[in-house]
């Protein structure tokens, strides 16, 4: 047996003061899944450029499937300008009209899809009408069983009110920070504190799990009446590109190996942490972080059979 992971929608360049990096929220939770164990595929689309060559030579040397990465004619690949702030965190441009935007849900990704364990999306793919449709009907692709974990990052005002409800009516997880919170609370009229809101969501929405992560001060889990709370790690702060990202791919591999709140809660962490530590979101996790993650997850799942370099083997 194998997990088959799926993320769907924005792989792109994330142009950094140091130069440019593979980036994309749905592509760097493919990558840690995959560094994680998991066979993992991105469903994306890049232009007919060198920049979208060399981000599909790059992807497939991370490890990531790029078979449901398609070739746009005539739009460009996407890139995203990033500047980096004394504290680690970062402003993002997000460039429009680019590759990605024109994604489609056409036959091999819809295959990929119906096979998959869980399938990781977000809402600013869904900035388009094409990508949306696209998007949603890939979600609606997958198995019953599957787990679909919508990870909101509201970015430059690439959002609605419309598009959130329709993602939370597709998702079983959702995935937010403290900022995606208070501005759900708004639109959705959420009230007490962040645990009771957690739950409001979960119960409006049949949600198997709501996490909240809160950067420094670790995260916040909430799974049918019951939470979890863990208060972070030290960490040497480089930026927090991907960590989010990073820390959805652990707790849905987590989740997926029925493992505890409190056990989803500190894996994810310490991966979220690792990170955080390095420039980038494809950061490559420590041997031992990455190999005690597996030997947990073949603990739980022993007819797993994945490698302790990264990467499920069928």
């Amino acid at each position: 047996m194998a997990l088959n992971i799926v993320a769907v929608g924005e792989i792109l360049w994330d142009m950094l003061p140091s130069g440019k990096q593979l980036g994309g929220a749905p592509a760097n939770f493919a990558f840690h899944a995959a560094e994680l164990g998991a066979r993992s595929q991105v469903i994306s689309r890049v232009g007919d450029d060198s920049l979208g060559r060399e981000l599909i030579e790059q992807a497939r040397r991370r490890g990531l499937a790029v078979d449901a990465i398609s070739v746009d004619p005539a739009a460009p690949t996407g890139t995203v300008g990033i500047e980096l702030e004394a504290n680690g965190h970062h402003h993002f441009t997000i460039h429009e009209n680019v590759a990605w935007d024109r994604l489609i849900a056409d036959a091999p990704a819809q295959a990929i899809a119906a096979h998959a364990d869980a399938v990781c999306f977000g809402s600013l793919g869904q900035r388009c009408a094409t990508s949306r449709a696209a998007i949603q009907a890939l979600v609606r692709a997958t198995p019953a069983t599957a787990l679909r974990v919508l990870d909101i990052n509201l970015r430059q005002g690439f959002f609605s009110e419309p598009v959130l409800r329709q993602s939370l009516t597709l998702a079983n997880v959702l995935k937010l920070n403290t900022d995606e919170l208070s501005t759900l609370s708004i639109m959705l009229e959420l009230r007490g504190e962040p645990v009771e809101r957690l739950g409001q969501l979960a119960d409006r929405f049949d949600l198997r799990l709501v996490a909240l992560t809160r950067g420094v001060h670790g995260s916040l889990l909430y799974s049918r009446g019951e939470s979890a709370e863990h208060p972070g790690l030290p960490v040497t702060l480089r930026d927090s590109i991907g960590a989010g990202d990073a820390f959805c791919a652990a707790m849905t591999l987590g989740l997926l190996a029925d493992w505890d709140l409190d056990e989803i809660n500190r894996c994810a962490n310490e991966v979220a942490a690792e990170v955080c530590s390095h420039h980038g979101a494809f950061a490559p996790l420590p041997t031992a972080l990455r190999n005690r993650f597996l030997f947990d997850m073949q603990t739980t799942l022993p007819s797993l059979q994945i490698e302790a370099t990264g990467g499920a083997m069928s």
